[in-house]
């Protein structure tokens, strides 16, 4: 048995999938790091290390989305299932374009926090990102109040979208959640 690499009209490859399932467990994990830092004082051996961490993978999780968009424009997009509600598929495409939308506004409130100051993110000693916004006034408290409150969003939501998928999961009994795991699922 082959792998599905590309996405088909009735499934969802290997790539998709993996992004998918990398791209959420890294939200969550930022998220998780980002909540535990606030909680963090100065003598904390982690109190600049969890921001550097924090940054670091913040921008290697935005080449990720900005990947995983590119593979959505150049691949089949499975067509929802036949038993699908008119609102079901609605609510889904709000929802996905939301999903993205609040990661892309997460990723600039946070590159505008991280840059205030002028300084470049450092990413693992590998590369930096310069520092292009840095004349706001109060930038950094600002940005900060700002991702904060979308970062609750995105995960708010990405709780709802869970949510939707194991009610198709274990109420509808359909394949919803099956084939954002199996790229090898039969119809």
């Amino acid at each position: 048995m082959s792998l599905r690499w590309f996405n088909t009209a009735s499934h969802y490859g290997l790539v998709a999938i993996i992004m998918h399932w990398l791209m959420a467990m890294t939200v969550i994990g930022l998220f998780a790091l980002g909540w535990w830092m606030t909680e963090l004082t100065y003598y904390d051996v982690w109190y600049r290390r969890g921001p550097e961490l924090h940054k670091a993978i913040g921008i290697i999780l935005f080449g990720v989305w900005v990947l995983r968009l590119s593979w959505r424009q150049i691949n089949a997009k499975p067509s929802p299932l036949a038993h699908h509600k008119p609102w079901e598929i609605w609510a889904a495409k709000i929802a996905h374009l939301l999903l993205y939308l609040l990661m892309l506004l997460v990723f600039v409130s946070g590159y505008m926090i991280s840059t205030a100051d002028g300084r470049s993110i450092e990413v693992f000693g590998l590369f930096s990102v310069p520092a292009f916004v840095t004349a706001i006034e109060n930038q950094e408290d600002l940005a900060g109040d700002i991702h904060f409150y979308l970062a609750c969003s995105l995960i708010g939501l990405a709780l709802i979208h869970g949510i939707a998928a194991i009610k198709h999961h274990l109420f509808d009994q359909d394949n919803t959640l099956r084939r954002m795991f199996n790229p090898n699922l039969k119809d």
